[in-house]
């Protein structure tokens, strides 16, 4: 039994060894392309049907010459040594049976790739061997580019820059991203920046941008949509901060058209085309609250904008979209808080109407303060607008109430003047006129009118009422109604002189005067013989100041209403 066994064990290692002495060379071969490839390059693959031994012959001398089992099998077959012909076969074999790399086949040899994941196929997909991410979607005729927006947030960052955030999305078809026939069970691809980087986009710019930057708090706001039939819509979130040159001659009753313009910053009209959405290109938050203007209406356009160079990459007219927006700015803040206390102000320069003209100092005060606040006020309102050199409606209303508050001022200072004189004011008659003229009118002034009007009344004999009076009423008149007294040489001592005494204030009369009429009453009841009926008259200086400060209360406000009512109709008729 036991030798039994013992020679059971003994064929069965014979077996074991038989097995491994047959397979051992096979195993060693296979191995050879990729051992041999850092020493040498003459055997690198085995042909299908070629001699084993033929192919193993160089490897065994140099691998197994120091094997003591195989040294007679090895010498036995350094004896058979190859030909040339035979070396050349294989050389020839090995050249044309190259791998081929299957990661660049086309992909519908590919089969049905359902199975893969997203970023799988994606990179197989856009593979730089089937996918030029730097050209264009080829097409028979323009690339067309719709594109939407969706206008979140409009604000004013400056006197002629507006700042908005705005969701963009870009629609256009890439034939070379079609992938329906490989994965048909595989729905829309969505990515974010990772996919934008793999694929082609266009790039637009905004012309009349000042900064632009993408939103997004862990990443850039992408998105990536690719449809099965090689649909792409590209969107992204944007702040946008943009010029809008603006009209200020209302300011601030005024309205501004603002524009934002899209434009195709690398390929021309022979390329590429952009256009607006065909339902809802521009879609404004219902949310949306300007804080200093209110939108009152937008449009779209579409148009062509020549390039800025006759050389270079940039030459050709270039395809853009315009979104145009109406604002109107919001009147209340500048109601509140800047014609309203201009108002005030300008009311406040008339409280010196009230105080006696001699009160200098609070008059002067008063004055003088509310048209430093009025110029502190007005400067609030145009410090952030810009240095332009035509006049606004604000600076209309300036002028205006500056000009109130220095009139205000100006009439506190001329009733001064009139207070402190020392003689009576003599004026023609008690009316504003007259009293406003004799205010006005220096003294030696009112003299002279006064002894010229005193001359005309004394040298008339009378006013020739008809043509058909005879000469002798004339003589009887005369010598009725006139006595006249002539100069006599001063030797004739018997002829009574009259003298006027020099006492008048005004000296209307010289006593160097040779002839001298004296108006004579005449008869009763005879009108046209009376001597004419002399106004002038007399006011102390304080009566004058008083009777100007009493009528400049009603004159001011009135002047005031007035002015408003001319500025109103001016603002809102233009």
């Amino acid at each position: 039994m036991f030798s039994v066994e013992v020679f059971k064990i003994i064929r069965f290692v014979f077996v074991v060894f038989a097995v491994i002495c047959y397979f051992e060379p096979l195993t060693y071969c296979q191995a050879i392309p990729m051992t041999s490839i850092e020493s040498r390059s003459a055997v690198q693959f085995i042909p299908n049907g070629s001699d084993l031994s033929t192919n193993l012959q160089p490897a065994v001398e140099e691998t197994k010459s120091n094997d003591p089992v195989n040294v007679t099998s090895t010498e036995l077959s350094s004896t058979q040594a190859p030909t040339a012909t035979t070396t050349q076969q294989t050389t020839e074999t090995t050249t044309h049976s190259r791998p081929v790399d299957i990661s660049c086949l086309p992909m519908n040899l590919m089969g049905e790739m359902d199975h893969v994941t997203q970023e799988e196929f994606t990179s197989k997909l856009t593979d730089s061997c089937r996918y030029d991410r730097l050209i264009k979607p080829t097409v028979p005729k323009l690339l067309e580019v719709n594109m939407q927006i969706d206008l979140t947030h409009i604000e004013s960052s400056d006197a002629q820059q507006m700042k908005s955030y705005i969701l963009v999305q870009l629609g256009y078809k890439d034939v070379r991203l079609k992938y329906d026939t490989y994965s048909p069970k595989r729905g829309c691809i969505q990515g974010e920046e990772p996919l934008r980087n793999k694929i082609w986009v266009p790039h637009i710019t905004v012309r009349n941008e000042r900064e632009s930057s993408m939103m997004g708090l862990d990443g850039k706001d992408i998105f990536v949509q690719v449809m099965p039939d090689g649909e792409v819509n590209y969107s992204y979130r944007m702040t946008l901060t943009f010029y809008c040159w603006m009209d200020l001659k209302k300011f601030p009753f005024d309205y501004q058209i603002c524009r934002i313009t899209w434009i195709s910053w690398s390929y021309d009209t022979t390329n590429l085309l952009l256009k607006w959405s065909n339902e809802d290109p521009v879609q404004i938050a219902k949310n949306l609250h300007l804080t200093e203007f209110v939108l009152d209406s937008f449009w779209t356009e579409a148009s062509t904008v020549p390039a800025s160079f006759s050389t270079g990459g940039l030459v050709g007219n270039y395809s853009a979209l315009t979104f145009k927006f109406k604002l109107r700015r919001e009147i209340g803040y500048y109601i509140m808080d800047y014609f309203l206390p201009s108002m005030f102000l300008v009311a406040t320069s008339w409280v010196t109407f009230w105080l006696q003209a001699d009160a200098s100092a609070p008059r002067a005060v008063l004055g003088t303060s509310t048209m430093l606040s009025f110029i502190t006020l007005n400067g609030g309102l145009t410090k952030n607008l810009p240095k332009v050199s035509y006049i606004k409606a604000s600076e209309i209303w300036f002028l205006g109430c500056s000009t109130f508050i220095f009139c205000a001022m100006a009439e506190f200072a001329f009733v001064n003047v009139i207070w402190r004189r020392r003689k009576q004011v003599e004026v023609k008659k008690a009316s504003s006129k007259h009293i406003l003229i004799g205010a006005v009118t220096p003294s030696l002034a009112r003299r002279h009118v006064r002894r010229i009007e005193s001359f005309n009344s004394i040298y008339k004999t009378r006013s020739c009422t008809s043509l058909n009076e005879n000469d002798e009423n004339e003589k009887e008149n005369s010598q009725n109604n006139y006595l006249t007294v002539h100069s006599f040489p001063t030797s004739i001592q018997s002829i009574p002189t009259i003298k006027i005494p020099n006492s008048s204030q005004d000296e209307l009369i010289n006593i160097e005067d040779h002839v001298t009429t004296i108006p004579v009453p005449g008869k009763h009841g005879d009108k046209r013989n009376s001597p004419p009926h002399q106004a002038w008259t007399t006011m102390t200086p304080h009566e004058v100041a008083n009777w100007i400060d009493k009528k400049s209360r009603i004159a001011f406000p009135v002047a005031f209403i007035i002015f408003n009512l001319f500025y109103w109709s001016f603002v809102y008729a233009l």
